[in-house]
């Protein structure tokens, strides 16, 4: 090693000290990760020794030192008037002879190695306190891309060692408690992946927002890789599933088309002295997404064997080289929020009234905010937001962060859920919903306003102060029940995160709730895409982006929940009901009015068995065979079961039965379980008999109380009636609960009585139910209500 300059491939995590976290990285994965298809481009690092040495043979020390000295950083005015002296006095000091030599023969030598003249480098910064464990500092210091030329790579590593000393930079180490002298820079000079003509990203070895560590998530955008990473851009998303991907399945779960509007590229006007310069991306590459599920899946190996060898979650930047199509890791850190997070217990964020949504976007980091809105346009006004504010701007970047701490929460125009202002929040323990598009025009400056994060992937601004509460849910040993407590999720959104509760699977999981958060056009309109008007196509045409044809996107975006909801509880099972669309909702549907029928009560019409073997319906049914048949048989997560919904009459039973196996879904091929809805006073009356046909019930008390007290659930004028806990339902739930015991099958109850009502719920434990399916927000203090009473 010299003194001063020092190649990639001899570095290791050992040499942090020496070339900082990120370029001793680099050096650790060339060096070890190479033959298990981790790709890194060479290059090669200046040494802390160099940057100290410079700093002291050229008198700079001392100076930098009496800029700092009693510098308060909370005057953000004078934070940056320091800062701008100290980074001049850098740029400005011309490199001691001999680190000028050296840095001069290594590239040299690159340009000998790479064969290259004319040879395009990114010019990145490494601090000697930088992704350590406790601390990430990711993107307190600058990196410059496509610099050519010995004069302009010697000029940005100055560039680099001044950016230690960004107002940023210099904010962050105070309130981390690290000496600004005890912190060195080393500068790594890597050789460019062309992926201004391809595309790059972000991805992490978890899920960023619960925690959750079997899946890989991937962010994508065409370009370089800084507007994904500043924000300035909405990019692709992906999550690849680990252990799916390690048996060589299929493995991405989902899919997420970001607007893609703008992409970095290398700048070729000779009269520009930029390197870089950014673009609207083109139409037709906004509306597909920027990389192949082969390529998603690729990444995802690479990030696997990154993780593995490093023993964390890592938070990974990659690039695909638009010239050769090769996939490159350009950086990787240990990822530091979630995964210190000890998992003892979970702080869940409940609005109790919602107002007028003034904007949405993404949602980062399931908490709630709220206060009074500072809509910030520029940089040079952020001494106007105070303690509490929300802040709400078009996008953050490092230069934020000395205000960003004072913020309730924060709202941005651009950016993914791996952009600055959402690390930073994740960091900060405060809400962010990003990628609003127009958050700065639709909130007024000074309105009050409260940011919710805690209602799925959606994040939502709402006029006013609303009514919200924060409860702590301790997650240590629950007590032993004699039946198990599962839950009833529908949203894919939560999944990860519900599936860190105390659970024994999924009990409910309505394919309706992924139809109409994720699809939202009716099955037949896409059928018969052919057939509609040009104005319902147009519609049609812009929610399908990214996918092949109308019928692909609608069998994907099924497979896509259903897989999310499988591998969420991967080692439990998950059991689907086939969609329950009653007839106005269907009609509600994008395309759904030209295809259903009028009905008086739609709740005991056209619905359940009778519409999936109607000749109508029929088709739509067998794409929803076609998404489980994926998820089962090609995924392999063969812990989904299926549940049929309101099945009248054995022979409808039969027919379904019968259908399902017709399109790949066999009862008992694989383990297939095909259970009933128990929830019409006939399906526990002859009980026997349908049991001869399913595997098991699982019991809908909502539909089973209507149905036996003879009311309408949706009328306000009968409502009062509505009793779960009615001796006429009790007797009913009895006759279904004990056909199922003496038939040695399986019988859960997923309706929303013993969510609302513990007590219900223990006799349920009493009369010998296998499982009892509940609300994921009542599952720990209903487990915990039982326990006691078990007891």
């Amino acid at each position: 090693m010299s003194e001063y300059v020092v190649w990639f491939e001899s570095l290791g995590m050992n040499d942090v000290e020496h070339v900082g976290g990120k370029n001793a990285s680099l050096g650790e994965m060339i060096s070890n990760l190479a033959d298990a298809g981790v790709q890194v481009p060479g290059g090669f690092a200046t040494t802390a020794q160099a940057y100290w040495d410079f700093l002291d043979e050229s008198g700079l020390r001392p100076k930098i030192e009496a800029e700092l000295a009693g510098l308060d950083v909370e005057d953000v005015r004078a934070l940056a008037r320091a800062g701008a002296r100290i980074r001049q006095m850098i740029i400005d000091t011309p490199f001691p002879g001999r680190l000028h030599e050296e840095i001069t023969g290594a590239w040299d030598q690159l340009l000998t190695r790479t064969g290259k003249t004319d040879l395009a480098v990114a010019v990145r910064s490494s601090a000697t306190a930088e992704d350590l464990p406790d601390a990430s500092f990711a993107g307190q210091q600058e990196t410059f891309l496509n610099v050519r030329g010995l004069d302009n790579v010697l000029r940005t590593i100055r560039d680099v060692f001044a950016s230690l000393f960004n107002d940023r930079a210099i904010s962050y180490r105070v309130h981390h408690g690290f000496e600004h002298d005890q912190v060195a820079l080393s500068a790594g000079i890597q050789e460019m992946v062309r992926s201004d003509t391809g595309a790059s990203g972000v991805m992490f070895t978890m899920d960023t927002e619960s925690g959750f560590r079997d899946v890989v998530f991937v962010t994508a955008s065409y370009g370089l890789g800084e507007t994904v990473v500043q924000g300035s851009v909405n990019p692709d998303e992906f999550y690849v599933h680990k252990s799916t991907l390690a048996a060589g399945r299929p493995a991405v779960l989902r899919r997420m088309l970001g607007e893609k509007a703008i992409k970095m590229v290398y700048d070729t006007d000779p009269q520009s002295d930029e390197t870089v310069a950014v673009v609207e991306t083109p139409e037709e590459d906004r509306m597909r997404f920027c990389l192949t599920d082969a390529e998603v899946e690729s990444l995802g190996r690479q990030a696997m064997t990154i993780e593995a060898h490093y023993g964390r979650p890592m938070d990974i930047e990659w690039g695909k080289d638009g010239e050769t199509g090769r996939l490159f890791i350009l950086q990787a850190r240990p990822e530091t929020v979630k995964s210190r997070d000890g998992g003892q217990s979970l702080q869940r964020y409940q609005l109790h009234e919602r107002g007028q949504v003034l904007i949405e976007g993404r949602a980062i980091g399931q908490r709630i905010g709220a206060g009074r809105a500072r809509v910030v346009d520029s940089i040079d006004d952020m001494h106007t937001v105070e303690a509490g504010d929300v802040l709400i701007t078009d996008m953050t970047d490092p230069d934020w962060e000395p205000i960003m701490k004072r913020a309730s929460a924060i709202v941005t125009n651009r950016g993914g859920r791996t952009c600055h202002a959402a690390i930073i929040a994740r960091e900060l323990g405060i809400p962010a919903v990003v990628g609003t598009g127009t958050g700065t025009e639709r909130v007024r400056d000074g309105m009050e306003v409260t940011v919710s994060c805690a209602e799925g992937d959606t994040g939502y601004i709402y006029r006013g102060i609303q009514d919200y509460e924060v409860r702590e849910i301790a997650l240590g040993s629950m007590p032993e029940l004699p039946f198990k407590i599962m839950m009833n999720v529908g949203n894919p959104d939560r999944a990860f995160d519900f599936a860190q509760l105390p659970n024994a699977g999924i009990g409910l999981a309505r394919l309706e709730f992924i139809i109409n958060r994720m699809i939202g056009i009716h099955p037949r309109a896409l059928l018969e895409y052919d057939r509609q008007s040009d104005d319902l196509k147009a519609v049609i045409d812009n929610q399908i982006s990214g996918y092949d044809d109308p019928v692909s996107f609608y069998v994907d975006k099924l497979t896509e929940g259903i897989s999310t909801l499988a591998a969420s509880f991967a080692d439990k099972p998950v059991i689907v009901r086939m969609s329950d669309f009653k007839s106005n909702e269907y009609a509600n549907l994008i395309g759904g009015a030209a295809y259903e029928p009028e009905e008086e009560n739609p709740m005991i019409g056209f619905r359940g068995a009778s519409r999936y073997i109607s000749e109508d319906f029929r088709p739509c049914f067998e794409l929803e065979c076609q998404a489980l048949r994926r998820v089962r048989d090609d995924m392999g997560l063969t812990n989904v079961w299926i549940m049929i919904p309101f099945v009248r009459t054995p022979d409808e039973g039969r027919q379904v039965v019968e259908l399902l196996a017709r399109n790949g879904l066999e009862k008992g091929k694989d383990g297939l379980k095909v259970i009933m809805m128990c929830e019409l006073p006939s399906n526990a009356v002859l009980a026997d008999e349908f049991l001869e046909i399913f595997d098991g019930y699982s019991i809908g008390s909502n539909d089973l109380t209507q149905l036996t007290l003879g009311l309408d659930r949706d009328s306000g004028l009968v409502a009062h009636l509505f009793e779960e806990r009615d001796p006429a339902v009790k007797a009913l739930l009895h006759m279904a609960i004990q056909a199922a015991r003496r038939a040695g099958k399986y019988v859960g109850i997923c309706g929303q009585g013993p969510s609302d009502h513990p007590d219900l719920a223990r006799w349920l434990m009493e009369e010998g139910i296998d499982s009892v399916s509940l609300n994921p927000d009542s599952v720990v203090e209903t487990w915990l209500y039982l326990g006691e009473e078990d007891q």
